[in-house]
């Protein structure tokens, strides 16, 4: 196998080149741009706003406070959360609930109702308060509750 030589100004000159476009690849702090159209909307406007047949759900994290007083940590709700099967619909996406042959034309669900769902269904992630939300299909709906105290997890 052969190797190609390379007279030394011109490699210096390539890698040069090569670091300019990484270096330019990368936002400078400064060069960051507030919208300041985002500041006047609400928090659940700038939620994530689910696709096709998917709902946006909150996870019911509980009272935080046991009957007898005892108040519970932060990691206590988090994982409480992460294996709860109750949750409050925020935003429902423009073709849930759609599909005649699936639903018969039925809504199982929607924003401001309490849901029952699988333990762990869902794509789960932290929003800027660091509460978790869920993006579900719309038929991972079990059941809908009136009051998510109702419904204790084992």
């Amino acid at each position: 196998m052969s190797e190609l030589v390379v007279p030394k100004h011109i490699a210096d000159e390539d890698r040069k080149a090569a670091q300019q476009k990484v270096d330019e690849a990368y936002i400078k702090a400064e060069d960051r741009v507030l919208d300041p159209t985002l500041l006047n909307k609400s928090l659940l406007d700038r939620m994530p706003t689910p696709t096709g047949w998917r709902l946006l759900v909150l996870p019911y994290r509980g009272k935080g406070v046991t009957e007898g007083g005892i108040h519970l940590t932060d990691s206590t709700l988090d994982r409480e959360s992460l294996a709860t099967v109750v949750a409050y619909v925020l935003k429902v996406g423009p073709t849930a609930y759609k599909d005649k042959e699936k639903f018969e034309g039925e809504v199982w669900c929607k924003p401001k109702d309490w849901v029952l769902i699988g333990r762990y269904s869902g794509a789960k992630f932290r929003l800027e308060d660091n509460h978790e939300v869920r993006i579900i299909n719309d038929d991972e709906i079990i059941g809908t509750i009136t009051d998510p105290d109702d419904i204790k997890t084992l």
